[in-house]
């Protein structure tokens, strides 16, 4: 499938984008996680070879520049998205934002009614990101992660023992595009580690978001992916935004933990394709 790599100015920043696909192909943009990368969306993009998908790496991360001000916040990440999206002159797309990245998709759909055509959260949701389980796990993993590694063998293991339900294929991948490696053989994370564990850990006041309101404002057909055995998204909470939104429905992906495209990649596939060819 082609691929086409380069950088588009967004709010003082330079953001990398990668894209997969025809480019004259109906355009779907694709969020990624707290510690994610564009090129994770790869798989997925593999399964749509009629669609131009579009992801970059989100301020801080990979290949974009990192934020000197640590604006590492929701209202942020929406307005480089807008950013993006001007700049390629997308007009309307489809969204799908994964985690940290569903929760700027689900504020943008809501903000924006007329840009965003059909929409996929990937195990996000009100709640989750200040109260579930995998909330503190994430914050423990920013807490305790080390900033850097003797060896690609000594990172390998550490991400072994961080996801131990994902395919090995996919903790490669994982690690080639979150670690750089030095002359000397060590490596070191490839985003701003103390920039998005001190926005995460110890926020600035004024910056924590209600998505509840954002939720029962959408006004697009939205799709909510829950990870089966999830610790961040629950069904409770996927059911709830269903039921606050006819907009919205939601399935369970089963044996996957809150990193659903990269536990269940065939399933869901499946669902993303189904769901935006409508």
């Amino acid at each position: 499938m082609e691929t086409r790599d380069y950088r588009v100015p967004a709010n003082g920043l330079e953001l990398h984008v990668t894209e997969w696909g025809p480019a004259d192909g109906r355009p779907v943009l694709m969020l990624h996680g707290i510690r994610g990368y564009a090129q994770t969306f790869h798989g997925l993009a593999q399964a749509l070879p009629d669609r131009r998908v579009i992801a970059y790496d989100q301020r801080g991360r990979g290949l974009s520049d990192w934020d000197p001000a640590r604006e590492y916040y929701t209202a942020s990440y929406v307005a480089d998205l807008d950013a993006v999206a001007t700049q390629l002159g997308l007009g309307r797309f489809d969204l799908l934002g994964h985690s940290m990245g569903g929760i700027a998709a689900i504020v943008y759909a809501a903000t924006h009614p007329g840009k965003v055509d059909r929409m996929v959260i990937e195990d996000a949701g009100p709640d989750a990101f200040e109260h579930s389980s995998g909330a503190g796990r994430i914050r423990a993993e920013l807490t305790n992660a080390p900033l850097s590694f003797e060896s690609f063998d000594h990172a390998r293991a550490f991400m072994r023992a961080l996801r131990p339900s994902v395919t090995e294929e996919a903790r490669e991948e994982r690690l080639r595009n979150m670690l750089q490696v030095h002359p000397d053989g060590s490596c070191s994370w490839r985003y701003d580690h103390a920039g998005i564990a001190q926005a995460r850990l110890d926020p600035l006041p004024g910056h924590s978001v209600d998505l509840w309101p954002h939720v029962k404002a959408l006004a697009c057909p939205t799709l909510v992916l829950r990870g089966g055995r999830s610790d961040y998204l629950s069904a409770d909470t996927a059911l709830r935004m269903a039921d606050a939104n006819p907009h919205i429905r939601w399935s369970e992906v089963p044996d996957a933990g809150h990193y659903v495209h990269d536990d269940q990649p065939e399933l869901v596939a499946q669902a993303v394709r189904a769901f935006l060819a409508g």
